[in-house]
């Protein structure tokens, strides 16, 4: 096994587009990294310069201790799985699986012995003669992972391997790969644009914005101190509330947060945090989870300091949770209520904010004060 180490990479297309900017990056042996952001913020790229498939227009890449950016895919000793399977249509699943290691001239009995114990640790030796086509999604899934697990790789690779799963299936092949990296304990970075998936996998999650690393930290981390709004609103579901706001003090000694149409008292052990931002533009955030009905007495007290009115245009429920699309004034808001608040739409409603769960950001970096 090995760590894989980025220093100030750089992937530029046409000598202008800057498709990975600047990236600095460990990934420690035996762990799991989830690189994760929107379509085009270069974390396919990424990988794919990892693998040897693009070329470093600039900076390292480490596997271990050799530098590889001048060696070819087949000598870097890693295994990529692709989103789309990549299987070979006119073998069946045990040539599928062989293939590589008969390229690489293995003898016969390793190769039948590597083939199989894969097999069995991904549940699929039953299907070792057929063909891919007479193979479900997920199964094919699970023998591009077969073939990647029998090249014994120092690292694993996997580029949205199961974007094409449907929900449910997507579930259960996630579960299967985390129990499988735990017993092969190998190096895998793993690219996704599904939040969910990121915050549920990853031993780490590496935020990716426009080819610019925004942050890099355990999923955990990330979610509760967003370094900057980016990350906070596209880690979490619903995403982040926003509002732009001023940072005033109170004839009292309080501080609030004014925006345009409620004011909140900052928490006192976050005064320290903002006494510069005084008279300065600011953007709070409030996650829909971070929102509780003022007339539920069992999660937080209600008071003038966190409490703003709404108006309620849309509530969905959805069994144990619901979901409430509403209005302060001009501004949208959504909140996540648990599944026994009746109310109906078109009426106004009391909200609480968690104020020690808000956020703080600076309008003009966009990055977090708190």
């Amino acid at each position: 096994m090995a760590s894989v180490t980025l220093t100030n990479l750089f992937k530029r297309f046409d000598g202008s587009v800057c498709a990975v900017n600047d990236v600095n990056l460990t990934i420690n042996d035996k762990e799991f990294m989830v690189l994760v952001g929107p379509s085009g913020c270069g974390k396919t790229t990424t990988m794919r310069m990892i693998a040897g498939l693009e070329e470093v227009s600039e900076g390292d890449i480490h596997i271990g201790s050799r530098r590889v950016n001048d060696l070819s895919p087949k000598d870097r000793d890693i295994a990529m799985v692709f989103q789309n399977y990549a299987l070979y249509p006119h073998m069946n699943v045990y040539d599928n699986m062989a293939f590589g290691l008969k390229i690489r001239k293995l003898p016969k009995e390793e190769i039948r012995k590597r083939v199989e114990e894969a097999a069995k640790l991904l549940g699929i030796t039953e299907y070792l003669q057929r063909k891919p086509k007479a193979l479900s999604g997920g199964q094919r899934q699970r023998v591009a992972v077969g073939r990647a697990i029998v090249r014994e790789p120092q690292v694993f690779l996997m580029d949205e391997p199961l974007s094409n799963l449907d929900a449910q299936l997507r579930v259960q092949t996630r579960a299967e790969l985390i129990k499988l990296h735990r017993r092969l304990g190998i190096t895998t970075i793993y690219v996704t644009h599904d939040q969910v998936e990121a915050m549920t996998m990853g031993d780490r999650i590496a935020v990716m914005k426009g080819g610019i690393l925004q942050q890099c930290d355990t999923p955990m981390q990330v979610y509760n101190h967003p370094a900057n709004i980016f990350v906070a609103s596209f880690i979490g579901t619903p995403a982040t509330n926003f509002f732009p706001a001023v940072v005033t003090e109170a004839a009292g000694g309080d501080f609030l947060i004014e925006s345009t149409d409620f004011s909140v008292t900052v928490p006192k052990d976050r005064e320290s945090l903002i006494k510069d931002y005084v008279g300065k533009d600011v953007v709070f955030g409030i996650r829909p989870t971070d929102i509780y009905d003022a007339n539920k007495k069992d999660h937080i007290e209600s008071i003038p300091g966190n409490t703003v009115k709404a108006n309620v245009e849309v509530v969905e429920h959805m069994g144990d949770k619901v979901t409430i699309y509403a209005t302060i004034g001009k501004h949208q808001i959504i909140a996540v209520f648990d599944g026994e608040y009746k109310a109906k739409d078109d009426h106004t409603a009391c909200f609480v904010f968690d104020l020690l769960k808000s956020h703080l950001f600076e309008a003009e970096s966009q990055k977090a004060i708190y």
